[in-house]
């Protein structure tokens, strides 16, 4: 042939093999990211029959990684992540740590440097934020309070990793030495502090000039009109911002892009910059994960069987159990330990950048880096399940274990009202559920009406900031009656269900009929599949979001009549 096809081919059999293995994994109600894995595995040197090109397939992960940071970077939200910042900061890095320890020892008692450890071990203790979005988005549980705390808790999990990919280079000689310490403490001085000072010049200039300049650079390319300039500047801004932070200031590829996303996000442009870019950050990703599963050894599973056991129970069970604790010990409801421990019993993308820079490093060995892959395999694969069986475990916990919920509720003052409370401001009253966004709105109209109120609420945070605000509220999970006696369900005129979760709001307005038959039940519903099922249910009066949107637009566009009639 005049010319190689190598990159065609590799391209074209990552897209074709993934798409297949992709669709049987969706099809098993599996996440999509096992199925592109496999296909990585099966056009890798370690399988039998067509072998494709590693080192462009590489360039491309690399390519895969800069779109992936800057993904994250372009979804960050500081608000947010401050809104679970009790429970999110420091749950998640007492869990990073816990998981870190764990994962160490199991590497030195293989007869690994503390150092080989400690990598290993970090990269057993950061979930995947894509899986989760996942497994979220297919439950219902994005806006929710469980879902917002998950996504702020993998949010500190990225940027523990951020700071550890900086920081991974220059302290690697350290790492390496079988002692845990470097030659010389210039050996390791010298290539930290010039790596510190080149981010710290990176940052320092993204937040100064960066923040301001590419949202005005987006905006003037807006005005043009053109949809294909807008994503040619949003993809040429990942991947410009990326390679002048590694060419420039000696930063990764990964931090550049990262900061990239950050600087955009700046913009009101953002939302559509990241829908503009989706697509071709969707498929260098899915390239990503192929090379990924290129450089697994499937032979690790016969070859080192109990290893693997013991890092998926790592994963599965040791980080999972140390998140249930930790939540339950900021006195979150048991609910909420769940959702979160399910949320963190995987590992994924940020795993792989972690286990690939230490490869490249020479901190991890080969048999590392596959024991971390067929980890994420195994947990991707069944995470779904274990999503599956929180409300089973929560019913049972809660109906066969008095330590579960005395454990919710121990010495709580948040989780009851306080008894300075008169009897007639929760007498005839308006319980409501939730103080989102929608909720929040509602306890203004009804504040402005008049009307007593007593918000049940799962964050303990929100719930300090509604008493400091002279505002009724309650702690807790509202699914366990516990929580509405302490709202005084049983003497209230109406209960208002906010959050979108149906089989939450039918199990909290069942308990709320048994402790007061004669209650009006408004419960709000997002799509029509959870609605007709609430009706049929007879839960209470259900409000759909296009339903009252719908309603409130046709009201606007009838004509004032004046006082006379016309």
């Amino acid at each position: 042939m005049p010319h190689s096809l190598t990159l065609i081919t590799t391209i074209a059999a990552s897209f074709g093999l993934a798409l297949v293995f992709g669709y049987l994994a969706v099809r098993l109600r599996l996440p999509a990211i096992l199925g592109y894995l496999v296909a990585g595995i099966l056009i890798g040197p370690a399988t039998p029959g067509f072998v494709a090109d590693l080192e462009l397939s590489s360039q491309l992960a690399e390519i895969g990684v800069m779109l992936l940071m800057f993904g994250v970077g372009l979804h960050f939200s500081l608000a947010d992540l401050l809104s679970v910042r009790r429970i999110a900061i420091p749950g998640a890095v007492a869990q990073i740590g816990l998981a870190t320890a764990l994962g160490t020892l199991a590497a030195v008692f293989w007869g690994w440097t503390l150092g080989t450890g400690l990598v290993f071990g970090l990269a057993l203790s950061v979930a995947s934020t894509v899986v989760l979005i996942k497994a979220l988005e297919q439950r219902g549980l994005i806006a929710s309070m469980n879902g917002r705390i998950a996504i702020g808790w993998l949010v500190v999990e990225d940027l523990v990793m951020v700071l550890t990919l900086v920081l991974l280079p220059p302290l690697a000689g350290w790492l390496a030495a079988p002692n845990g310490a470097a030659t010389s403490a210039t050996d390791l001085l010298l290539p930290f502090l010039a790596t510190v000072g080149g981010v710290a010049a990176f940052v320092l200039l993204m937040l100064l000039a960066g923040r301001r300049l590419f949202p005005w650079l987006l905006w003037q390319i807006a005005r043009t009109g053109s949809r294909e300039l807008f994503t040619l500047f949003v993809i040429a801004a990942a991947l410009g911002i990326a390679y002048g932070a590694g060419a420039l200031f000696g930063v990764s590829f990964a931090l550049g892009a990262f900061f990239a996303g950050m600087v955009l996000r700046e913009s009101s442009l953002s939302h559509r910059a990241a829908q503009e870019s989706l697509p071709l950050r969707d498929a260098f990703a899915v390239l990503f994960f192929v090379s990924v599963g290129m450089l697994f050894d499937p032979v690790i599973l016969t070859e080192r069987p109990l290893e693997v056991l013991l890092v998926v129970a790592i994963i599965v069970f040791g980080k999972s159990l140390a998140a249930f604790g930790l939540v339950l010990a900021f006195r979150y409801p048991l609910n909420t330990a769940l959702t979160v421990s399910a949320s963190l019993a995987q590992i994924g993308e940020f795993s792989f950048i972690l286990a690939g820079l230490a490869r490249h490093l020479e901190l991890l060995p080969d048999a590392g880096y596959d024991l971390i892959i067929a980890g994420a395999i195994i947990s991707i694969s069944v995470n779904p399940f274990v999503f599956r069986m929180i409300e089973p475990i929560q019913a049972w916990l809660r109906g066969r274990s008095p330590i579960a919920l005395a454990l919710e509720r121990r010495d709580d003052p948040l989780a009851e009202l306080p008894t300075s409370v008169s009897s007639s401001e929760v007498t005839g009253h308006t319980v409501l559920v939730g103080y989102g966004a929608v909720g929040a709105r509602i306890a203004r109209q009804l504040a402005d009406q008049g009307v007593r109120l007593v918000v049940a609420e799962h964050n303990r945070e929100l719930v300090e900031t509604l008493r400091a605000a002279g505002i009724h509220a309650v702690a807790g999970d509202a699914v366990d009656p516990g929580v509405l006696i302490q709202a005084h369900i049983a003497r209230a005129a109406r209960l208002i269900i906010t959050p979108p979760d149906a089989v939450a709001a039918g199990q909290m307005a069942e308990a709320a009929r048994m402790l007061n038959p004669e209650i009006d039940i408004l419960i709000r519903a997002r799509d029509p599949d959870a609605a007709a099922a609430l009706r049929n249910a007879k839960a209470g009066r259900v409000m759909l979001d296009e339903e009252v949107l719908a309603a409130n637009l046709v009201d606007a566009t009838r004509p004032s009549v004046s006082p006379d009639g016309h």
